[in-house]
């Protein structure tokens, strides 16, 4: 989905401008159409969506986006007035950057506006998933339920993320140790002894001269390793901007040992409770399924899932159409979601599937830990012993070197 800045001519003669969120630009005029404004001229808007639990964006921090989305589903819920309700949300919004958002958002929908349309506005807050969401909330007369189905979904998405973060912190910090503790080796201990070595003259051990070697590139030429970092982290950036560079990456992780069942286990975790989610809201299948495929976050799973709602949508069965994902969904999984089908319990099995292999992939994840932690302080060993190694061998042969 993308943004379209747009200039049209109303029903009444006048020329209007606006943004739109459409999968296209032939979709965004055809949207145009529908609201009955004839089309002057429709641009893409090239936006950036930071992510994080505390990501500003727009101004507006993803928690407070949590926080307007549960207290906006329980006013409606107690039976308060869409506008009435969001203008309490604006009076009470204790920041300026959410004030200003929530009072544009009132204004807007008490205009007459949609509520999923006013959202899609502001791609920068609410993401498509979202978007998509309110509007079959909209279309099905349930809105006050999808809301608080959204602020659930998204604090167990955050829950899910926090304990993957978890899980990797360790790892990282044993590789800064390790990295720390080389390049202090090799700029500020080995250079001393070289020094001591040289006063002394003969010839040092192999080892120790390659040792000593790579010092002395590394403190001769620091910046070029630094610009080949540098330079390194931007081409990666820039293969990940571009669609295609992107699935080639996301290729290559899935086919990592561990680290791409993981990957494929969170998509799984993702897609059964957005999609569980969204069947138990009364929302049709095609549609719960189109959503839940933006929530599978890796492209290369989503791009196998699009062939099933091809297959849902010439009328096969949901679980058949699934197989062919092996990947994303094990024979097991597939199983439980034909069983789920005949016995009409699908959105009950999704969610159960949900909590299920996030159990599994909770465990997962700590075994990488657990296999990792021994892995890293091997290779860290190896490399601090060998340059140990390396420098003592000339005091070995100190006695030969003096003579």
């Amino acid at each position: 989905m993308s943004t379209f800045a747009y200039k049209a001519i109303d029903s009444s003669g006048q020329e209007t401008a606006d943004r739109l969120v459409a999968p296209d630009r032939s979709a965004a005029i055809e949207l145009l159409c529908i609201k009955d404004l004839s089309p002057i001229s429709v641009e893409r808007v090239q936006e950036k969506r930071p992510e994080g639990l505390f990501a500003r964006i727009g101004g507006v921090s993803k928690r407070e986006v949590d926080a307007f989305t549960r207290q906006l589903a329980n006013l409606l819920a107690a039976g308060v007035p869409i506008s009435r309700a969001l203008g309490i949300l604006n009076r009470e919004a204790s920041r300026a950057a959410s004030k200003k958002l929530w009072a544009v958002i009132h204004d807007q929908v008490a205009g007459g506006m949609a509520l999923a349309d006013v959202l899609s506005l502001h791609p920068q807050a609410f993401s498509t998933v979202y978007v998509a969401m309110v509007r079959a909330g909209e279309t099905g007369g349930f809105l006050e339920l999808v809301l608080g189905q959204i602020a659930t979904f998204r604090a167990r998405e955050d829950e899910l993320k926090g304990r993957v973060k978890a899980a990797l912190i360790y790892p990282i910090i044993l590789a800064v140790m390790s990295t720390a503790i080389l390049l202090f080796l090799l700029t500020y201990f080995i250079p001393r002894f070289s020094v001591m070595f040289a006063e002394f003259g003969g010839s040092l051990p192999t080892l120790t001269r390659h040792i000593v070697s790579v010092s002395e590139i590394l403190l001769k030429y620091w910046f070029v390793l630094i610009f080949g970092i540098a330079l390194a982290v931007f081409a990666i950036q820039r293969t990940l901007a571009e669609d295609e560079g992107r699935r080639t990456m996301e290729k290559l992780l899935l086919r990592t040992p561990l680290f791409g069942t993981g990957m494929a286990r969170f998509a799984l975790v993702r897609f059964c409770r957005m999609l569980g989610t969204l069947v138990g809201a009364g929302v049709p299948l095609i549609s719960a399924l189109k959503v839940a495929k933006e929530a599978i976050g890796n492209q290369v799973l989503a791009d196998t899932v699009t062939s099933a709602i091809e297959n849902v949508q010439k009328g096969n069965p949901l679980a058949r159409s699934l197989e062919e994902c092996r990947l994303l969904f094990p024979p097991a999984v597939i199983e439980m979601i034909s069983v789920a089908e005949e016995s009409g319990g699908l959105d009950q099995e999704l969610t159960r599937l949900a909590g299920a292999y996030e159990v599994e992939l909770d465990r997962h994840l700590k075994m990488m830990v657990a296999l990792a932690e021994p892995l890293m302080l091997f290779v860290m060993a190896v490399l601090v012993g060998t340059i140990v190694i390396g420098m003592l061998l000339p005091i070995f042969n100190l006695q030969e070197l003096i003579r």
